[in-house]
């Protein structure tokens, strides 16, 4: 039987998701393993965008950053950060955004900001980034993040992206043109929006349960009629990741 450890299978099924052709806003670090994981099996023809102006970005090694100089050997263009949010972002042209979070809430929020009240918080994070942006005019957003309670309120301390809002008529109303996070990928299973934009658990890994997903979940998680199970990761997806991807385990640990 074929061991794996929890990121890997984020990682993996959050690679499956994505489409030959897709244009992805990538980030680093997880999110980039599963890119280029996707480029190295079914999505050959998947174009990279890092925030720093890189397109068609080809690494050769795992990135450290937005700005490694790896992104730029064989890249297809190299522009300012400037135009690769106003001129590809914003314009519809950015199929896929990856994006994670201290907190992510039953509408698909996500909290990179504070935990804790604003003015005095618990706990200061990183912030937006280009994670705001992203959230607004990608076409669609997924979302990697370890199931733990902690990490799904039902309201976030700080809405620093915008899923739903309060449901899909408010994101909406907002006018973000995007269509918002399709899915959460977790260490237990995958959550979808339904119709009001309220997460629902859709699909399990194998050998997770419903039971564990609820109780690491802050609200009441519903349970999609009909719960699939994910296909296991192969030998072959965890053998690019291992010895191609991250030879190193700075992200697979």
């Amino acid at each position: 039987m074929t061991t794996y450890n929890s990121s890997e299978l984020m990682i993996i099924n959050a690679a499956r998701m994505l489409r030959d052709g897709d244009v992805v806003f990538v980030g680093v670090g997880q999110p980039n393993l599963a890119c280029n994981l996707a480029r190295r099996t079914h999505a050959p023809n998947l174009v990279m965008i890092y925030e720093a102006g890189v397109i068609g970005a080809q690494p050769a090694r795992l990135p450290l950053s937005i700005g490694d100089p790896t992104l730029v050997s064989g890249a297809t263009s190299v522009c300012s950060m400037y135009d690769i949010f106003a001129f590809y972002l914003q314009r519809g042209n950015v199929d896929v955004g990856f994006l994670g979070g201290a907190q992510i809430d039953k509408y698909g929020n996500i909290n990179a900001t504070v935990v804790g009240d604003y003015e005095h918080p618990k706990v200061r994070l990183p912030g937006s980034g280009g994670s705001m942006e992203i959230a607004a005019w990608a076409n669609r957003c997924y979302i990697m993040t370890p199931h733990q309670k902690r990490r799904f309120p039902e309201k976030v301390h700080f809405r620093t992206s915008a899923g739903f809002l309060s449901g899909r008529a408010e994101r909406e109303a907002a006018g973000l043109r995007g269509a918002g996070p399709q899915a959460v990928v977790t260490d237990l299973g995958i959550m979808e929006p339904d119709e009001t934009g309220e997460l629902v658990l859709t699909a399990l890994h194998p050998e997770k349960t419903a039971e564990q997903a609820r109780e690491n979940t802050g609200w009441d998680l519903r349970v999609a009629a009909q719960l699939s199970t994910t296909e296991a990761p192969t030998g072959e997806e965890l053998r690019i990741l291992r010895e191609e991807l991250d030879p190193e385990r700075i992200h697979l640990k």
